[in-house]
């Protein structure tokens, strides 16, 4: 009868475990877990957050070419006369004013229709197209500002130049033709300056000390 107690305790250790292997499964209960649920605000803040994009590239500069050709005009206060010569994106320009001032000058056109020329001792000239048909701008020669206001020329106006010797002496022209036919230009000798002769616009011919001289039209590539 003493030997009953030791089986009694083990059958009722049994009976235990199976009753709480029972309830688990009927419950569904785990033992641990590690999912949250997300609170409402969570799921708020992540629909509406803003996607980011990128910034739009930087537009590039427009171009407004400048039509090839030559421009001729007289600056704002009358005293001298400006010519430009546009071509292949390059540009040779003069200022003159008939007597003892002048000036050559060459750039590059931008592609915004901008121009910026510098000749010797420090000459410049800052120019910018407007329309199809002008070129506004300032030129600086020597200790004077220039702004003029120039148009297209026609075939009877340009700009020329001349460089010979004559009775050894070193001969140096430049002409601007202006649209009304007047002609405003310097002729050197051995580097002294005087008014040029006038030239004939449709042959270039000119006499300079009796002998008969050809003044060509200027492009940036002469």
């Amino acid at each position: 009868m003493k030997r009953s107690g030791p089986l009694l305790t083990l059958l009722a250790g049994l009976l235990v475990g199976l009753f709480m292997l029972s309830l688990n499964a009927t419950t569904g209960e785990k033992a641990t877990s590690s999912y949250v649920k997300p609170s409402p605000s969570t799921k708020a803040s992540a629909s509406t957050a803003p996607a980011r994009t990128s910034a739009p590239p930087s537009p590039s500069p427009s171009r407004t070419p400048v039509p090839e050709g030559v421009y001729t005009g007289r600056t704002d206060d009358d005293s001298s006369a400006v010519a430009i010569t546009v071509r292949d994106d390059k540009a040779i320009a003069y200022v003159c004013d008939g007597h003892n001032i002048e000036s050559w000058l060459q750039g590059d056109v931008k592609d915004d229709g901008s121009l910026r020329l510098t000749g010797k001792g420090g000459a410049s000239l800052d120019g910018k197209v407007k329309g199809t048909k002008e070129i506004r701008g300032t030129a600086h020669v020597g200790s004077g500002s220039y702004a003029f206001t120039i148009g297209r020329a026609k075939k009877s106006s340009g700009l020329y130049r001349a460089n010979s010797t004559v009775a050894g002496a070193k001969i140096e022209g430049g002409w601007i033709v202006l649209p009304d036919g007047e002609q405003v230009g310097i002729l050197k000798r051995d580097g002294k300056p005087s008014p040029a002769p006038k030239i004939d616009p449709e042959t270039g011919a000119v006499t300079v000390d009796g002998q008969q001289l050809t003044a060509r039209p200027v492009t940036p590539l002469t």
